[in-house]
């Protein structure tokens, strides 16, 4: 099986995203939830215990994931990434409009 060939506007989209890995959508937040001790004391004093959660959507519903503290810097790197190609995506689909109206007249 052949690779297909790319247009050289397709191959400057490939390089510009190849920075941008890791890439990921959705939320990391910091929570406080209660554990399943019964006589804990942080629980029963109503500190609870600090937790990391990442918020995505899958199938169409929003899932959450508990995350190892130890993630958050790349989790954290790669919501930024994918914050930066949505915002690319949006201005190339621009672009493409403009061109179709520039190509119509």
């Amino acid at each position: 099986m052949g690779q297909t060939k790319r247009s050289a506007e397709q191959q400057a989209f490939l390089d510009e995203l190849e920075p941008l890995w890791p890439l990921a959508k959705g939320s990391l937040v910091h929570v406080r939830k209660p554990c399943i001790r019964p006589r804990c004391p942080a629980c029963r004093s109503g500190r609870k215990h600090p937790a990391l959660l990442f918020s995505f959507t899958q199938a169409g519903k929003r899932v959450c994931r508990y995350v190892p503290a130890a993630w958050e810097p790349l989790l954290r790197q790669a919501l930024e990434h994918g914050r930066r190609l949505e915002a690319r995506l949006a201005e190339l689909g621009a672009e493409l409009l403009q061109r179709c109206r520039q190509q119509r007249d």
